[in-house]
C-alpha cells in the first residue's frame, strides 16, 4: 500500500504538518511508501474551468507541477490532505489542489453511479487544525469538502481534528490527536 500526504500549509513544520508527519510516519513503520508534498512549494494554478478533463483527455491538462501530484493521487491507497484553517476555511493552496481534483470526476458525474475516476478501495484522511479551542468552531469544513471528494472515488473518508493549536508546534504537544493519527494510521495499514 502507499500513501500520498499533501501539506496544505505554507508552514512545513506547523501544526497540520505535524499529526500529518505522525499519520505518516506510523504507516511507513508497518511498510506504506509514502510520498509527501507541500503544495506551498509547488508552482501551480488553480482549475480554469476549461472542462478538458470532462472530454477525450479525461485528466487536467495543465502543464504545472499539480501533474506529479495528481498522477501520484491516482496511483496511491490513501490521501491525507492536511490543512490549518484560515479565515474559517483550508488554506488557499488546499482549495486550489481541492478545485484541481475536479478532473478526477467523469463527464456524467451529476448522474451517474460512479461519479469519480479514482479506482480501488482508496481512503482519504483529512487533517484539520485550528487555534480555536472551540470543536463546534468550524466545524462545518470537513464536511463541506468531505462530500465531494468522496464523489471522486474514495471509498471512506476520516478526519483528524487538531484544535486549540494556536502556536505553530502546539501539536508537538497535543498527545491525543497524535494518537489519533497514529491509531488511525495503524487501523488502515496493518
Amino acid at each position: 500500500m502507499n500513501c500520498v500526504c499533501l501539506l496544505g500549509s505554507p508552514r512545513t513544520k506547523g501544526n497540520s504538518a505535524t499529526l500529518a508527519a505522525r499519520f505518516t510516519q506510523t504507516a511507513q513503520s508497518l511498510g506504506a511508501g509514502v510520498q509527501t508534498f507541500a503544495l506551498n512549494e509547488l508552482a501551480f494554478q488553480g482549475c480554469q474551468a476549461c472542462f478538458a478533463c470532462k472530454g477525450q483527455e479525461e485528466k487536467c491538462i495543465l502543464e504545472d507541477d499539480l501533474q506529479e501530484v495528481l498522477q501520484a493521487i491516482s496511483d496511491c491507497d490513501c490521501l491525507v490532505l492536511a490543512s490549518p484553517i484560515y479565515f474559517g476555511d483550508v488554506t488557499a493552496q488546499t482549495k486550489a489542489f481541492i478545485d484541481r481534483s475536479f478532473s478526477f470526476l467523469r463527464p456524467d458525474f451529476k448522474t451517474s453511479p460512479q461519479p469519480g475516476r479514482l479506482s480501488g478501495e482508496k481512503h482519504l484522511v483529512f487533517i484539520l487544525t485550528q487555534g480555536d479551542p472551540d470543536e463546534e468552531s468550524f466545524k462545518d469544513v470537513y464536511p463541506k469538502y468531505a462530500r465531494f471528494l468522496k464523489m471522486e472515488g474514495y471509498a471512506q473518508t476520516h478526519l483528524i481534528r487538531g484544535c486549540g493549536l494556536m502556536g505553530p508546534d502546539d501539536a508537538a504537544g497535543d498527545e491525543k490527536t497524535l494518537r489519533q493519527a497514529e491509531e488511525l494510521a495503524r487501523q488502515l495499514f496493518s
